[in-house]
């Protein structure tokens, strides 16, 4: 079963199969977990190195899903571009890599 997403910013949306789907959303709910966590820190006045160590953990928490979803996208929606003749997801890509690499 495919489930349709649409991101606002683009217009475009990607069908992905229920475990990719499943997966991301998974990961999502574990990033916001996290960052609840951080609040709740905030709220109880901890100690600023701890919360700054939980920041950097979803920061990573983060760049995973990131890595997850952009290989994905290559495996699916680039490579398929690029079998239909559509050259031009190539500098779609290397524009989102360079968003990326800042």
């Amino acid at each position: 079963m495919s489930l349709k997403k649409c991101c606002e910013c683009s217009k475009k949306t990607k069908e992905r199969s229920e475990e990719e789907y499943t997966a991301l959303i998974h990961r999502l709910n574990r990033i916001e977990g996290q960052v609840r966590g951080i609040k709740k820190m905030v709220e109880n006045n901890a100690y600023c190195t701890d919360i700054m160590v939980q920041v950097s953990a979803v920061n990573a928490a983060l760049g995973a899903f990131n890595r997850e979803l952009l290989g994905n996208h290559i495996k699916s929606c680039v490579a398929e571009n690029i079998r239909n003749g559509n050259d031009e997801v190539i500098d779609e890509l290397l524009d989102t890599l360079k968003k990326l690499m800042k």
